[in-house]
């Protein structure tokens, strides 16, 4: 099993399908709520979320290790949701937007960051357990 803190050597394509296909199944979440079940309620959306910029972050950065891009995603996470207690009028006029309220959400909740945690420790768990779209490693020398 590869090291969290090894550099890795990441297939840029297969993370943006990845990314898309997060998004997709984050959309399905909110459409279709009962499909999961009503006990999680929207959290699978907040989950997948964290997943999509975990996958996003990974393509981007295609030789950071596992544990840098995890860290770096739930940073993210905590940040955006850190802002929903920024209520100035132009941010909540972008928070009512579609794309503004998929972003950046509207409430901060505390529960939303344990889903975004859900979301980065299976994404993570993802490219571990099941490394698709890795190539070799490489050693920290040559990144």
């Amino acid at each position: 099993m590869p090291s969290l803190t090894e550099n890795r050597s990441r297939n840029r394509a297969v993370y943006v399908l990845a990314f898309v296909v997060s998004i997709l199944l984050g959309l399905a979440s909110r459409r279709y709520p009962t499909a999961i079940s009503e006990f999680f309620g929207k959290y699978p959306g907040d989950a997948l979320w964290a997943a999509m910029v975990f996958f996003g972050l990974s393509a981007l950065r295609p030789r950071a290790s596992t544990l840098s891009v995890s860290l770096l995603t739930f940073a993210t996470c905590f940040v955006i949701e850190a802002m929903k207690l920024y209520q100035a009028p132009w941010i909540v006029g972008i928070r009512h937007t579609t794309l503004g309220h998929l972003v950046f959400g509207h409430v901060f909740s505390v529960q939303n960051l344990v889903a975004y945690a859900v979301g980065v420790v299976a994404a993570l768990g993802v490219e571990v357990l099941w490394p698709f779209g890795s190539n070799e490693r490489v050693s920290h020398a040559s990144a």
